[in-house]
């Protein structure tokens, strides 16, 4: 248990090491649109929905103003964020089918069953990943199958993520992805570079470290 355990923190560790900053092109010749991915629109409207679920959730876990303006403060970059995880999560989904790899419903009640289990509960679980890692409790399933379709997909490709090849190889096929989409990402909100390895700005659980339980899905 503890070498698959070690092995899915790596698996995380190694993607925000690994991850190019993801950014497009920036053109303005989608207006109203925060991104396009794969000639698929994330509207302005659509990014700040989901920017509301999580202010929302933040104000609704909070005792009183003063809290909530410093769960603010620890996310300022919070609209940012939100953007490159729904493109990145796109991004990874497109490596994954090209891949051959698919998620169940099945596979995200496991995981969700054994990380509630770690946390001590089903609110427990939500107020950690609304925490640490911007997610509205609505979307917290949506995250977890993200985070199982990562590790699949290391799986797959025989990505030893221990090692520095496996982190190219993994890369490498998210890498192709976004070339096949063509992301074009609101220049407001950044750039989307697929050939240089940067920073990733964006605090998608997938993209963190976490713990898995052993029923969860897992590379070995």
């Amino acid at each position: 248990m503890h070498r698959r355990r070690r092995t899915a923190l790596v698996l995380s560790a190694a993607i925000v090491a690994a991850a190019p900053l993801l950014t497009g092109c920036g053109s303005d010749a989608h207006p109203g649109a925060a991104a396009v991915v794969g000639g698929q629109r994330i509207t302005v409207a659509q990014l700040e929905s989901r920017v509301m679920e999580v202010r929302a959730a933040q104000q609704a876990a909070t005792q009183d103003e003063a809290q909530y303006e410093q769960a603010i403060a620890k996310t300022g970059s919070l609209t940012r964020d939100t953007l490159h995880g729904m493109v990145l999560d796109k991004v990874l989904d497109r490596a994954a089918k090209n891949a051959g790899v698919t998620v169940t419903r099945k596979d995200t009640q496991q995981m969700r069953t054994a990380l509630e289990q770690q946390a001590g509960g089903s609110k427990a679980l939500e107020t950690t990943w609304l925490q640490q890692y911007g997610v509205a409790p609505r979307r917290l399933d949506d995250s977890l199958r993200t985070e199982i379709e990562a590790r699949k997909l290391a799986a797959t490709l025989g990505a030893d993520m221990n090692t520095t090849q496996g982190k190219t190889t993994f890369w490498k096929a998210l890498s192709a992805a976004s070339k096949e989409l063509h992301v074009d990402l609101n220049p407001r909100y950044g750039a989307w570079d697929v050939q240089k390895s940067s920073r990733v700005d964006a605090k998608t659980p997938w993209l963190r470290e976490v713990t898995v339980a052993a029923g969860a899905q897992q590379t070995t």
